[in-house]
Protein backbone atom coordinates (compact mmCIF):
# COMPACT_ATOMS: atom_id res chain seq x y z
CA UNK A 1 0.00 0.00 0.00
CA UNK A 2 3.03 2.08 -0.13
CA UNK A 3 2.96 5.08 -1.94
CA UNK A 4 -0.76 6.05 -2.02
CA UNK A 5 -1.32 9.39 -0.40
CA UNK A 6 -3.34 8.72 2.61
CA UNK A 7 -6.24 10.77 3.42
CA UNK A 8 -7.72 11.23 6.94
CA UNK A 9 -11.52 9.89 7.44
CA UNK A 10 -13.78 10.51 10.29
CA UNK A 11 -15.91 7.33 11.42
CA UNK A 12 -17.74 6.00 14.82
CA UNK A 13 -14.61 4.50 15.68
CA UNK A 14 -12.77 8.28 15.42
CA UNK A 15 -9.97 9.67 12.86
CA UNK A 16 -8.52 6.86 10.68
CA UNK A 17 -5.98 6.50 7.64
CA UNK A 18 -7.31 5.35 4.56
CA UNK A 19 -4.93 5.35 1.68
CA UNK A 20 -6.51 5.18 -2.51
CA UNK A 21 -5.89 1.10 -1.80
CA UNK A 22 -7.70 1.02 1.13
CA UNK A 23 -11.05 3.21 -0.43
CA UNK A 24 -10.34 0.82 -3.50
CA UNK A 25 -10.95 -2.19 -1.18
CA UNK A 26 -13.73 -0.39 0.29
CA UNK A 27 -15.43 -0.08 -2.56
CA UNK A 28 -15.84 -3.70 -3.60
CA UNK A 29 -16.64 -4.36 -0.24
CA UNK A 30 -19.62 -2.62 -0.53
CA UNK A 31 -20.66 -3.58 -3.62
CA UNK A 32 -20.88 -6.84 -2.25
CA UNK A 33 -22.66 -6.02 0.32
CA UNK A 34 -24.98 -4.49 -1.61
CA UNK A 35 -25.42 -7.28 -3.66
CA UNK A 36 -26.14 -9.29 -0.60
CA UNK A 37 -29.02 -6.60 0.61
CA UNK A 38 -30.38 -6.44 -2.80
CA UNK A 39 -30.50 -10.28 -2.89
CA UNK A 40 -32.33 -10.87 0.15
CA UNK A 41 -35.00 -8.91 -0.67
CA UNK A 42 -36.00 -10.81 -3.65
CA UNK A 43 -35.89 -14.10 -2.12
CA UNK A 44 -39.11 -15.95 -1.70
CA UNK A 45 -40.26 -19.64 -0.57
CA UNK A 46 -39.38 -22.09 -2.88
CA UNK A 47 -35.62 -20.41 -4.25
CA UNK A 48 -33.03 -22.84 -4.42
CA UNK A 49 -29.80 -22.24 -2.86
CA UNK A 50 -28.38 -22.76 -6.69
CA UNK A 51 -30.77 -19.73 -7.89
CA UNK A 52 -29.73 -17.62 -4.79
CA UNK A 53 -26.25 -18.00 -5.75
CA UNK A 54 -26.54 -17.44 -9.30
CA UNK A 55 -28.47 -14.11 -8.72
CA UNK A 56 -26.04 -12.92 -6.75
CA UNK A 57 -23.05 -13.89 -9.87
CA UNK A 58 -25.68 -11.83 -12.15
CA UNK A 59 -26.22 -9.15 -10.13
CA UNK A 60 -22.20 -9.01 -9.37
CA UNK A 61 -21.49 -9.38 -13.34
CA UNK A 62 -24.17 -6.27 -14.32
CA UNK A 63 -21.84 -4.30 -12.16
CA UNK A 64 -18.21 -5.06 -13.70
CA UNK A 65 -17.27 -7.93 -11.84
CA UNK A 66 -15.17 -10.72 -14.22
CA UNK A 67 -13.10 -12.41 -11.35
CA UNK A 68 -13.57 -14.18 -8.11
CA UNK A 69 -11.98 -14.92 -4.73
CA UNK A 70 -14.97 -17.57 -4.73
CA UNK A 71 -18.01 -18.03 -6.18
CA UNK A 72 -21.10 -17.17 -4.39
CA UNK A 73 -22.60 -19.23 -2.17
CA UNK A 74 -25.90 -19.21 -0.27
CA UNK A 75 -26.82 -22.04 2.70
CA UNK A 76 -30.59 -22.62 3.66
CA UNK A 77 -32.05 -23.89 7.11
CA UNK A 78 -29.50 -26.08 9.19
CA UNK A 79 -27.05 -26.18 6.78
CA UNK A 80 -26.26 -22.31 7.92
CA UNK A 81 -24.90 -24.27 11.10
CA UNK A 82 -23.43 -26.46 8.60
CA UNK A 83 -25.26 -28.95 10.06
CA UNK A 84 -22.96 -32.61 8.60
CA UNK A 85 -20.86 -31.00 6.67
CA UNK A 86 -18.08 -33.07 6.43
CA UNK A 87 -16.02 -32.88 2.80
CA UNK A 88 -16.01 -29.41 1.32
CA UNK A 89 -17.98 -30.16 -1.71
CA UNK A 90 -20.77 -30.14 0.78
CA UNK A 91 -20.20 -26.00 0.83
CA UNK A 92 -21.47 -25.64 -2.55
CA UNK A 93 -25.31 -24.62 -3.30
CA UNK A 94 -27.78 -27.46 -3.83
CA UNK A 95 -31.27 -27.74 -4.67
CA UNK A 96 -32.41 -27.40 -0.92
CA UNK A 97 -35.43 -24.89 -1.26
CA UNK A 98 -36.37 -21.24 0.98
CA UNK A 99 -39.54 -21.63 3.11
CA UNK A 100 -41.15 -19.13 5.23
CA UNK A 101 -39.20 -18.59 8.75
CA UNK A 102 -36.01 -20.31 7.42
CA UNK A 103 -32.25 -18.83 7.87
CA UNK A 104 -30.31 -18.11 4.98
CA UNK A 105 -26.52 -17.10 4.54
CA UNK A 106 -25.33 -15.49 1.43
CA UNK A 107 -21.55 -15.42 0.95
CA UNK A 108 -19.60 -14.03 -2.19
CA UNK A 109 -16.20 -12.70 -2.95
CA UNK A 110 -15.89 -10.60 -5.74
CA UNK A 111 -13.04 -9.14 -7.10
CA UNK A 112 -13.38 -5.57 -9.49
CA UNK A 113 -10.64 -3.80 -10.67
CA UNK A 114 -8.17 -5.44 -8.98
CA UNK A 115 -9.43 -5.45 -5.17
CA UNK A 116 -11.09 -7.78 -3.29
CA UNK A 117 -13.52 -8.73 -0.69
CA UNK A 118 -15.15 -11.70 1.17
CA UNK A 119 -18.48 -11.08 2.90
CA UNK A 120 -21.07 -12.91 4.91
CA UNK A 121 -24.84 -12.16 5.17
CA UNK A 122 -26.96 -13.59 7.50
CA UNK A 123 -30.86 -13.18 7.27
CA UNK A 124 -34.36 -15.15 7.33
CA UNK A 125 -37.32 -15.61 5.19
CA UNK A 126 -39.56 -13.35 7.89
CA UNK A 127 -38.97 -13.77 11.32
CA UNK A 128 -36.45 -16.03 13.03
CA UNK A 129 -35.95 -15.20 16.53
CA UNK A 130 -33.13 -18.03 16.99
CA UNK A 131 -31.03 -16.64 13.90
CA UNK A 132 -31.82 -12.66 15.26
CA UNK A 133 -30.15 -13.97 18.62
CA UNK A 134 -27.34 -15.49 17.01
CA UNK A 135 -26.48 -11.43 15.08
CA UNK A 136 -27.17 -9.32 18.08
CA UNK A 137 -24.39 -11.94 19.99
CA UNK A 138 -21.62 -11.59 17.36
CA UNK A 139 -21.43 -7.97 18.23
CA UNK A 140 -19.12 -8.56 20.80
CA UNK A 141 -17.23 -10.79 18.84
CA UNK A 142 -16.55 -8.57 16.32
CA UNK A 143 -14.84 -6.33 19.30
CA UNK A 144 -13.26 -8.82 20.86
CA UNK A 145 -11.15 -9.97 17.58
CA UNK A 146 -10.55 -6.19 17.36
CA UNK A 147 -9.37 -6.05 20.70
CA UNK A 148 -6.84 -8.73 20.69
CA UNK A 149 -5.77 -7.97 17.54
CA UNK A 150 -4.81 -4.67 18.74
CA UNK A 151 -2.89 -6.16 21.61
CA UNK A 152 -0.81 -8.35 19.09
CA UNK A 153 -1.95 -11.52 20.71
CA UNK A 154 -1.07 -14.35 18.70
CA UNK A 155 -3.90 -15.30 16.38
CA UNK A 156 -3.83 -19.11 17.42
CA UNK A 157 -4.44 -17.04 20.82
CA UNK A 158 -7.31 -14.87 19.64
CA UNK A 159 -9.39 -17.55 17.65
CA UNK A 160 -9.71 -19.94 21.12
CA UNK A 161 -10.59 -16.93 22.78
CA UNK A 162 -13.30 -16.33 20.35
CA UNK A 163 -14.24 -19.84 20.62
CA UNK A 164 -14.12 -19.31 24.24
CA UNK A 165 -16.96 -16.80 24.17
CA UNK A 166 -19.36 -18.56 22.02
CA UNK A 167 -18.96 -21.47 24.32
CA UNK A 168 -20.15 -19.09 27.35
CA UNK A 169 -22.83 -17.73 24.83
CA UNK A 170 -24.10 -21.57 24.89
CA UNK A 171 -22.95 -21.85 20.85
CA UNK A 172 -21.03 -23.55 18.70
CA UNK A 173 -18.64 -22.55 16.72
CA UNK A 174 -19.09 -23.68 12.93
CA UNK A 175 -16.10 -22.22 11.48
CA UNK A 176 -14.46 -24.49 12.39
CA UNK A 177 -16.23 -26.61 9.70
CA UNK A 178 -14.59 -24.75 7.06
CA UNK A 179 -11.33 -25.76 5.20
CA UNK A 180 -8.15 -26.00 8.14
CA UNK A 181 -11.02 -24.34 10.46
CA UNK A 182 -10.37 -21.16 9.71
CA UNK A 183 -12.15 -18.15 11.19
CA UNK A 184 -9.93 -15.90 8.45
CA UNK A 185 -8.14 -15.68 5.54
CA UNK A 186 -5.63 -12.69 3.70
CA UNK A 187 -7.12 -10.29 0.98
CA UNK A 188 -4.50 -8.90 -1.69
CA UNK A 189 -4.75 -7.02 -5.02
CA UNK A 190 -5.59 -9.36 -7.73
CA UNK A 191 -3.89 -9.07 -11.38
CA UNK A 192 -6.80 -8.59 -13.77
CA UNK A 193 -6.70 -10.42 -16.57
CA UNK A 194 -9.16 -10.39 -19.76
CA UNK A 195 -9.78 -14.53 -19.03
CA UNK A 196 -10.27 -15.03 -15.42
CA UNK A 197 -10.77 -18.94 -14.80
CA UNK A 198 -12.01 -20.69 -11.59
CA UNK A 199 -11.48 -23.98 -10.00
CA UNK A 200 -13.28 -25.61 -7.66
CA UNK A 201 -15.18 -22.74 -7.24
CA UNK A 202 -12.32 -20.24 -6.40
CA UNK A 203 -10.69 -17.90 -8.91
CA UNK A 204 -7.30 -19.23 -9.76
CA UNK A 205 -5.46 -16.06 -9.87
CA UNK A 206 -6.66 -15.38 -5.94
CA UNK A 207 -5.36 -18.79 -5.34
CA UNK A 208 -2.20 -18.33 -6.60
CA UNK A 209 -2.05 -15.34 -4.83
CA UNK A 210 -3.03 -17.03 -1.40
CA UNK A 211 -0.22 -20.15 -2.28
CA UNK A 212 2.29 -17.23 -3.03
CA UNK A 213 1.47 -15.59 0.31
CA UNK A 214 1.84 -19.29 1.93
CA UNK A 215 5.06 -19.92 0.58
CA UNK A 216 6.16 -16.30 1.38
CA UNK A 217 4.53 -16.90 5.15
CA UNK A 218 6.26 -20.09 5.88
CA UNK A 219 9.76 -18.72 5.18
CA UNK A 220 9.18 -15.83 7.60
CA UNK A 221 7.17 -17.96 10.19
CA UNK A 222 3.53 -16.74 9.09
CA UNK A 223 0.11 -17.83 7.49
CA UNK A 224 -2.15 -16.38 5.65
CA UNK A 225 -5.18 -18.46 6.97
CA UNK A 226 -5.87 -17.83 10.45
CA UNK A 227 -6.89 -21.17 12.17
CA UNK A 228 -6.91 -22.86 15.75
CA UNK A 229 -3.69 -25.03 14.78
CA UNK A 230 0.19 -24.10 14.96
CA UNK A 231 0.79 -22.36 12.23
CA UNK A 232 -1.23 -19.66 13.59
CA UNK A 233 0.69 -19.32 16.18
CA UNK A 234 2.36 -15.81 15.49
CA UNK A 235 1.07 -12.07 15.92
CA UNK A 236 -1.18 -10.42 13.40
CA UNK A 237 0.55 -9.83 10.09
CA UNK A 238 0.43 -6.52 8.25
CA UNK A 239 -2.61 -6.41 5.65
CA UNK A 240 -5.65 -7.08 4.80
CA UNK A 241 -7.75 -9.88 6.51
CA UNK A 242 -11.45 -11.25 5.83
CA UNK A 243 -12.77 -12.21 9.36
CA UNK A 244 -15.93 -14.50 9.59
CA UNK A 245 -17.26 -16.10 12.96
CA UNK A 246 -19.60 -18.00 12.59
CA UNK A 247 -22.04 -19.34 15.75
CA UNK A 248 -24.55 -22.03 15.37
CA UNK A 249 -27.29 -22.97 17.53
CA UNK A 250 -29.40 -26.06 17.13
CA UNK A 251 -29.66 -26.26 13.02
CA UNK A 252 -29.50 -22.20 12.52
CA UNK A 253 -26.20 -20.78 12.08
CA UNK A 254 -25.18 -16.92 11.75
CA UNK A 255 -22.07 -14.84 10.64
CA UNK A 256 -20.37 -11.63 9.21
CA UNK A 257 -17.50 -11.46 7.15
CA UNK A 258 -15.59 -8.04 6.34
CA UNK A 259 -12.01 -7.24 5.75
CA UNK A 260 -9.63 -6.12 9.11
CA UNK A 261 -6.62 -3.80 8.24
CA UNK A 262 -3.72 -5.15 10.32
CA UNK A 263 -0.73 -2.31 9.70
CA UNK A 264 2.65 -1.70 11.60
CA UNK A 265 1.85 1.27 13.18
CA UNK A 266 2.48 2.21 17.03
CA UNK A 267 -0.62 3.85 17.33
CA UNK A 268 -3.56 1.65 19.04
CA UNK A 269 -6.34 2.96 16.87
CA UNK A 270 -4.61 2.26 13.37
CA UNK A 271 -2.55 -0.55 14.12
CA UNK A 272 -5.64 -2.23 13.10
CA UNK A 273 -9.29 -1.41 12.06
CA UNK A 274 -12.46 -2.41 10.65
CA UNK A 275 -12.30 -1.28 6.90
CA UNK A 276 -15.32 -0.16 6.87
CA UNK A 277 -18.37 0.30 9.83
CA UNK A 278 -21.28 1.43 7.54
CA UNK A 279 -22.29 -2.29 6.60
CA UNK A 280 -25.52 -4.00 7.77
CA UNK A 281 -24.95 -5.69 10.49
CA UNK A 282 -23.24 -2.84 12.25
CA UNK A 283 -26.09 -0.44 11.74
CA UNK A 284 -28.53 -3.39 13.10
CA UNK A 285 -26.39 -3.47 16.23
CA UNK A 286 -26.05 0.49 16.66
CA UNK A 287 -29.90 0.20 16.24
CA UNK A 288 -30.67 -1.86 18.72
CA UNK A 289 -28.18 -0.36 21.06
CA UNK A 290 -30.61 2.97 20.37
CA UNK A 291 -33.90 1.17 20.86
Amino acid sequence: MAGDTDTRERTARGPVRLTAELRGFREVQRLAYECAETVAAQLRPGVTEREAARMQREWLRERGVRDWFHLPFAWFGDRTAFAGFRIPLQFFPTNRRLEPGMPFILDMAPVHRGYAADIGYSGSLGLNPVQDRLMSDLRPHRALILEQVRERRPLREIYENVERLMTRQGYANRHRAYPFGVIAHKVDRVAEHRWSPTAFGFGVQSLKGLASDALHGHREGWSPLWSPYRFSDHPPQPGLWAVEPHLGFRGTGAKFEEILVVTDSRDPEESAFWLDDDLPHVRRWTEEKAA
